[in-house]
């Protein structure tokens, strides 16, 4: 009997529909472990009926997620290219859809609490490598981009729309099941990836020994990162508790630093960030994120609380987002094919830095103001995010491009808790500490238009620096070619 393994196309495919199976199935992988950062966001209030959790335990019920999520991506980039990416992947969407179903037992806040951080463990292991795969399905530039186009497309889309999703589910289901119909979508994606992507070959590997000192000081370096948004939120970020949080992660990080300097096998060369591409990628991604994140913390907020507008309908009102993320995959290739790396990413950079100086205009200037903005602000994000990606990887040696990718992801992680944290602290220092139920007066929702406009205006300076400084490093390489 042949196994499955050995009936694996091991060939590159030469366009992307002879690789839907395994396009599809990377989708699915990518798809859940995004649409799960903001799934039951819209669900919190019911949830916290249900299992009588304060203020505190609800933020641990979205943060504990993020908080294993974020600090596993480096461990879990670099276990892949030693023990193999398919078979990462493979245990990753297994622990998934498992991890899942465990909602059926919860009957607590603290336990909710800890199956979502146990899925942000497995969500760790898919998201360095289903990026990487997508890498080897395809052996030419113009495909890799619009599959890695068509990843990002599906990822956001999942971020955008799990408050939507969520909204809407509700209105018919249990919450439980916005994490119970996690189990089946995993096993879709288990399935594709098992039946179409090739088991890695040894050469395809690193045989350096795994840096476990450096793993668990970049988990506590990303993790203590991450809590330090949390711990703000709670105590204050002028507390002891947040500046001490805050201590532990910046003396993990230089521990970190020098752990991989010194060491024979390290978990990150950091002589990869002497490569331009390498360090330029990596800042204009954390740019990209910083726009993305601080856009859509303060959306939610201003259709929902400012404009009163239901759950529903504040998550349709980010269609825009949605559509030009779809549509505008033709101006990013087009960009980058005429254009090359550096000045597509630099325009991108223009796109994002100009969208939200629209935003500061258009928040007191009505819906379609602050449309008109998304738009230009996706369009921003797409070409960079996308040239970014496959730049980064692409620099990457053969045997290490999942820890590229979990490089690509780790930056996205930073520039997204900057982002939550620039807009969560501007609006509480120049609105309210708390923001009131019900209709809110007319001169509180002035004065959240007001700390509206200072915080994209700070934002807008904040990205343009930093997308497009990354930008200036990346090379001329022009990032399609004709297929072959």
């Amino acid at each position: 009997m042949v196994s499955l393994d050995a009936a694996v196309p091991s060939r590159t495919h030469s366009s992307l529909r002879s690789a839907w199976i395994p396009l599809t199935a990377l989708c699915l992988a990518f798809f859940v472990e995004m649409v799960d950062n903001t799934l039951l966001t819209i669900a919190l209030p019911t949830i916290g009926r249900d299992l009588g959790g304060g203020t505190v335990a609800l933020q641990w019920i979205t943060g504990a997620y993020s908080l294993t999520f974020g600090g596993l991506l480096l461990t879990a980039g670099s276990a892949a290219d030693r023990i193999g990416r398919r078979r990462v992947l493979l245990w990753g969407l297994a622990a998934f859809g498992t991890i899942s179903l465990g909602v059926i037992w919860v009957d607590s806040a603290g336990a909710l609490i800890v199956l979502r951080a146990a899925l942000g463990v497995a969500a760790a292991a898919m998201a360095p490598v289903t990026n990487s795969l997508v890498f080897r399905l395809f052996d030419t530039e113009q495909l890799r981009m619009r599959a890695m186009t068509l990843m990002i497309v599906v990822g956001m889309s999942g971020f955008i729309l799990g408050p939507l999703i969520g909204g809407s589910a509700l209105a018919h289901i249990r919450w439980e099941w916005l994490l119970l119909v996690n189990a089946p979508i995993a096993l879709i994606a288990w399935l594709g990836v098992r039946a179409g992507v090739a088991p890695d070959r040894p050469g395809d590997l690193t045989g350096e020994r795994f840096d476990l000192p450096g793993a668990v000081l970049s988990v506590l370096a990303m993790g203590l990162a991450c809590y330090t948004l949390t711990a703000g939120v709670e105590y204050g970020w002028a507390s002891w508790a947040t500046g001490g949080v805050l201590l532990g992660a910046l003396l993990a990080a230089v521990a970190f630093v020098w752990r991989e300097r010194h060491t024979d096998h390290p978990m990150l060369d950091l002589r990869i960030f002497a490569d331009g591409t390498v360090r330029g990628a990596a800042i204009a991604q954390i740019g990209t994120s910083i726009a993305m994140s601080g856009v859509m913390f303060g959306l939610i907020l201003h259709f929902q609380y400012a404009y009163g507008w239901s759950p529903v309908k504040a998550g349709l009102a980010n269609l825009p987002l949605i559509l030009t993320m779809i549509v505008g995959t033709p101006v990013s290739e087009w960009l980058g094919k005429t254009f090359g790396h550096r000045i597509a990413c630099l325009i991108g950079a223009v796109l994002l830095s100009g969208s939200l100086v629209g935003m500061a205009w258009g928040v007191e200037h009505g819906y379609l103001a602050i449309a008109l903005s998304m738009v230009a602000l996706t369009l921003g994000l797409r070409t960079i995010m996308t040239i970014c990606a496959v730049a980064l990887v692409g620099a990457m040696p053969e045997n290490k491009t999942s820890i590229g990718t979990a490089l690509n992801d780790t930056a996205q992680e930073v520039g997204s808790g900057v982002g939550t944290a620039v807009v969560g602290t501007a609006l509480a220092v120049l609105v309210t500490r708390v923001l009131p139920d019900g209709t809110w007066s007319g001169e509180l929702v002035s004065s959240f238009f007001h700390g509206e406009r200072i915080v994209y205006l700070v934002l807008a300076a904040v990205v343009g620096l930093v997308a497009a400084g990354g930008a200036l490093t990346l090379t001329d390489s022009h990032s399609v070619e004709e297929p072959v």
